[in-house]
């Protein structure tokens, strides 16, 4: 059994955050795992055959094949013989993954764990429930990133009233929440035009007819980003809310 001070994290690498129909917009999740995956185990020169076992954390998983983080794993090289599977616990799936790649080391069940999460909130589709036939008339299409991914199973309503929820509880005003948005942004802005990300990010190749495109930039990163732009959008959740498409957090694949 390993001790705690023996479990490292050897490299980190993540591809470029796309915009909801951006960039991405086409591709599959376990593409962009595989591509963080390639460039996490170049970084830490560690050989794909050497891996034990894949954790990656997704939830929007319907009409993605079988066992989405084996696909990813494959398409990076690591053999079949390791094993892979995805876990789901939402916002914390990704977060989940690493923390089980530890156990798994300490416990000695595994030398050589990749572990993290991918999304395609882009590629989530819309389905219907048609195994007993539809006799006549329309059919309902369910929006799978709503229903999976940001809706509350359990009192029914969106992921934006939760935060309208928090708001309240902690007093949090609107402008408070403008504030940290528009900081956010502005540092994130920052950042990416000083060359901070390059480095942690893994470029992603798209095929496209127009040849080969190469994206190695964040696109959700919203530059110019003020407090009097956000401030004149209204409510997305409630009408007497706070939380707008500004401060709230973003539909993305990555």
């Amino acid at each position: 059994m390993s001790s705690k001070d023996s479990v490292v994290i050897a490299s980190a690498a993540r591809t470029p955050v796309g915009s909801f129909n951006g960039a991405f917009a086409d591709t599959p999740a376990h593409v962009l795992g595989s591509v963080a995956i390639k460039a996490a185990l170049e970084r830490a020169g560690v050989d794909p055959k050497e891996v034990d076992e894949v954790i990656l954390g997704q939830i929007l998983s319907a009409g993605a094949g079988q066992n989405p983080a084996r696909q990813a794993a494959m398409a990076a090289g690591i053999p079949q013989e390791a094993t892979a599977w995805g876990l789901n616990q939402l916002c914390g799936s990704g977060l989940r993954a690493v923390a089980i790649g530890m156990q798994q080391i300490l416990t000695g069940d595994a030398k050589i764990i990749v572990a993290g999460g991918q999304e395609s909130m882009s590629m989530a589709p819309h389905c219907a429930h048609l195994r007993s036939g539809v006799k006549m008339g329309d059919f309902k299409m369910v929006d799978t990133m709503i229903k999976d991914g940001l809706t509350d199973a359990f009192y029914g309503y969106h992921m934006g009233n939760t935060a309208e929820n928090v708001a309240r509880q902690w007093q949090l005003t609107r402008e408070d929440q403008d504030a940290f948005a528009v900081g956010s942004q502005n540092k994130a802005e920052a950042a990416q035009k000083a060359g901070k990300f390059k480095d942690e990010i893994a470029a992603v190749t798209l095929k496209t007819r127009k040849g080969d495109v190469v994206v190695d930039t964040d696109e959700y990163i919203k530059h110019g980003v003020t407090m009097d732009g956000v401030g004149k959008l209204r409510p997305a959740f409630d009408k007497e809310g706070t939380v707008t498409a500004a401060n709230a957090s973003g539909i993305n694949d990555g």
